[in-house]
């Protein structure tokens, strides 16, 4: 249980490393169109909408685990449902922001 835990933990780091190392490393200029600051905004909105949805699954799953464990080592995993409820609670509250400034930006063309 402990183990499939932290491979998760290890598996959604290391992939998140992959991601911006390559994202950093991309030297292919890309032509992009001009985007104004409210496709950006609006585009960084639904990313953390993503990220906020999996955020949630990975909540669910802990709290399966959890429910369905007979184990000694369940502090570990409250403690990192917490830390995932803090991530999500951040998410969420920056997501908010977004919406708050999308919604001056659509209102003030």
């Amino acid at each position: 249980m402990r183990l499939t835990i932290i491979i998760l933990i290890l598996v959604t780091a290391i992939g998140g490393s992959v991601v911006v190392f390559g994202f950093l490393t991309n030297q292919e200029q890309e032509v992009t169109p001009d985007i104004t600051p409210y496709e950006k905004l609006q585009n960084y909105k639904e990313e953390l909408e993503k990220i906020n949805q999996y955020n949630m699954k990975i909540l669910e799953d802990l709290q399966q685990q959890i429910a369905d464990s007979d184990d000694v080592n369940l502090e570990q995993l409250r403690e990192e449902i917490d830390v995932l409820k803090r991530v999500i609670s951040d998410n969420k509250a920056e997501l908010e922001q977004v919406i708050q400034r999308l919604s001056k930006m659509k209102s003030n063309p």
